[in-house]
């Protein structure tokens, strides 16, 4: 099992997410804990209104919003029940015993996963600490789980094969924008938050691995003058395939400003690896002068740094993107360019 642990300013917008899903038919509401009515009975606004009498009673705290899932491997034998439980397990283990949570179950992906939506406020008002929350009591949680209900235990190549993100297909454009914005919203939901960007050069250097961009437009937009962003899917030549999609319109709302305030927090926590990388690449250069490019490249990869080439339509590269990849797969990304 491996649980993923994400926090937001906005309860409205992650409920949203998971609503929706309903209404697509790719999810299930299969438990609620604290909501004081039977899950069959809870409406929307039952829902919303409950995390967010919570939330108010700490407005100093601008992340209330938690978001988990659970993720399992295919040949987990997992029923209604068994669901409910280690939902309730997981919960109680991370402090989350008494909050008022809601358990979806989702169909959309290629492995059996839920979402738990709550928030971290409680009803005294203080926060319930999010800090090295997956690390500490999450990790052992999910170990114990894995123990008592029989579960595959998530080893680090099995965790890898289910997270590795792949390139949004360039089919699914033809199939409607709702086959798109979902595929965008897959590829956000793990970039955004993981990857340490300070630019949208930076950011858009690992989407395109993805087939996906974040676009201003041209200077002379309405999107540009706007300071709107959207998100457009790429084919295998990096051309925009499809129409765009608004950053407006997707569930935690990534647009500029958003962006612009992930790269003021990232250009600071990004700080303490520029040294690292710069001394990998030096000592790779000075161990095997004059080595090609593909050779440098592959030579990195030894030292967990990856490397992305920036190129134009003609191939000429005018930039390359060091990613350096920590062992809790929390990539930091530090841009730099010739």
């Amino acid at each position: 099992m491996v649980a993923i642990i994400k926090t937001g300013s906005s309860l409205r917008n992650v409920l949203h997410y998971n609503e929706n899903k309903l209404t697509q038919q790719a999810a299930k509401l299969i438990h609620s804990i604290n909501f004081g009515k039977d899950t069959e009975a809870l409406g929307f606004t039952d829902k919303i209104r409950t995390l967010q009498k919570l939330a108010e009673q700490n407005e100093r705290t601008l992340r209330h919003a938690v978001h988990i899932s659970l993720n399992f491997d295919v040949t987990d034998k997992l029923d209604k029940e068994k669901l409910q439980k280690i939902a309730e397990v997981y919960m109680q283990k991370n402090g989350f015993g008494a909050q008022p949570y809601l358990v979806y179950k989702h169909t959309d992906a290629g492995h059996p996963h839920m979402h738990i939506v709550t928030t971290n406020i409680q009803s005294d008002g203080r926060r319930i600490r999010m800090q090295n929350i997956g690390r500490n009591q999450s990790e052992k949680a999910t170990q114990q789980i894995e123990n008592d209900f029989k579960l595959v235990h998530a080893q680090r190549q099995q965790l890898k094969q289910v997270y590795e993100l792949k390139p949004v297909t360039v089919q699914k454009v033809q199939y409607g924008k709702t086959q798109t914005k979902r595929a965008i919203t897959n590829v956000l939901d793990t970039i955004l938050p993981t990857y340490k960007y300070a630019s949208l050069p930076e950011l858009n250097a690992v989407l395109k691995q993805y087939n996906i961009m974040a676009d201003r437009g041209s200077e002379h937009s309405r999107t540009f003058s706007n300071n709107g962003l959207v998100y457009q899917v790429l084919d295998e030549r990096g051309q925009k395939i499809g129409a765009p999609v608004k950053a407006s319109a997707i569930y935690n709302k990534p647009g500029l400003s958003f962006l612009t305030e992930k790269f003021k927090q990232n250009e600071s926590l990004k700080q303490p690896h520029k040294l690292r990388i710069r001394n990998a690449i030096d000592f790779a250069l000075i161990k095997k002068p004059g080595q090609p490019l593909e050779a440098l490249i592959k030579n990195l990869e030894h030292e967990k740094i990856q490397v992305v080439l920036r190129q134009n339509d003609k191939g000429v590269i005018y930039g390359i993107l060091t990613v350096l990849i920590f062992e809790s797969f929390n990539p930091c990304c530090y841009g730099w360019c010739f």
